[in-house]
């Protein structure tokens, strides 16, 4: 029996092989397949911890034409913060689509299920909101809230951003890294009303369990994309919001599981036929924004499909480069 080589690869290694652009490409690539038929997803495997201390997210695809499919688990513990650990953690597997050999290992911490989401929210701001955003309502100070607007200024250009957080200090801190990092002005604001009401493109990046994002302080032509509510008991926005808005998820099956959606249709404040898959919006079956004053809510409860699509980048890359430990078993 021919013995079966597995790449493996690091943190270190996968953040010098995918850009933020890479990766919203491979990702706007992805939500294209799934439209198309193209894609294979089972339901996401969404745990929590016991005493709700932290949560792990598995989920897997197979894309048509790739050649490797993977699964993926992401977990996420809060308090690690505290402890001196790290929030978030994971890793990768890849197998071959046409023998389904295990064909790598990527050991990136949870990195690439960061970047991906970063990537995913610049999509969808990219076709959802309007050119001219000149205000950013960032709500979360946390890891996401860093690729979110890292990966939205490669899609828009804002004089600033708002951000509130319930803990001033990291409000702070998060104002303080962006900044540097990005050249643009960062403003700690004292409630998310105030984050929201001057925004004209609001990313909602919490574990929030109740709406914090209310109907009345949206003001027309605003794009709303809701990162944080993925599972069923966590949720950002007001049903409210959602009733006056073209709502797009992710994947409607996904979102009526958990998600602002699943929110909102059990509320009665929306129905399905309300809500619109992105990867429709991506290969241009249906538009997305339809007018300047309209609102716009992009529902990310984040899909297998782009896990899928980030390992088949890092390993061409990877691949092409002669990079990562090769291990026969």
């Amino acid at each position: 029996m021919q013995p079966m080589e597995v790449l493996i690869l690091f943190e270190r290694q996968v953040r010098n092989l995918v850009t933020l652009g890479e990766a919203r490409e491979a990702v706007r690539g992805a939500f294209a397949a799934l439209a198309e038929g193209r894609a294979v997803q089972p339901a996401s495997l969404d745990l929590e911890a016991p005493g709700g201390v932290g949560e792990m997210h598995v989920k897997g695809s197979y894309l048509a034409g790739e050649p490797f499919f993977a699964l993926k688990a992401a977990s996420g513990f809060p308090n690690n913060r505290d402890l001196g650990l790290p929030v978030t953690g994971g890793l990768s597997m890849a197998f071959e689509a046409d023998t389904g050999r295990l064909r790598a290992l990527l050991f990136d911490n949870g990195w690439l299920t960061e970047v991906r989401t970063g990537a995913a929210g610049a999509l969808a701001a990219e076709l959802l909101s309007r050119p001219d955003v000149a205000t950013v309502g960032m709500i979360g100070s946390g890891g996401q809230a860093r690729y979110q607007l890292a990966a939205l200024l490669e899609v828009r250009s804002p004089k600033q951003v708002l951000v509130w957080s319930p803990t001033v200090e990291r409000a702070n801190a998060y104002a303080a890294e962006m900044r540097t990092a990005h050249e643009v002005e960062v403003l700690v604001v004292g409630s998310v009303e105030e984050a929201v009401r001057d925004a004209d493109l609001v990313v909602t990046a919490t574990p929030a369990t109740r709406p914090l994002v209310h109907a009345g302080w949206v003001r027309p032509g605003t794009h709303i994309t809701a990162m944080g509510s993925d599972f069923a008991h966590k949720q950002e926005l007001d049903v409210a919001v959602l009733a006056g808005a073209r709502v797009v998820a992710d994947q409607l099956a996904n979102c009526l599981r958990s998600g602002e959606v699943h929110h909102a249709v059990g509320a009665g404040a929306i129905s399905v036929d309300d809500v619109v898959e992105l990867g429709d919006v991506v290969i241009g079956r249906i538009p997305g924004r339809v007018d300047e004053r309209q609102i716009t809510v992009a529902d990310q409860c984040g899909l297998g499909i782009e896990d899928t699509a980030m390992a088949n980048l890092v390993l061409r890359r990877a691949l092409e480069r002669g990079i990562g430990d090769r291990l026969a078993i």
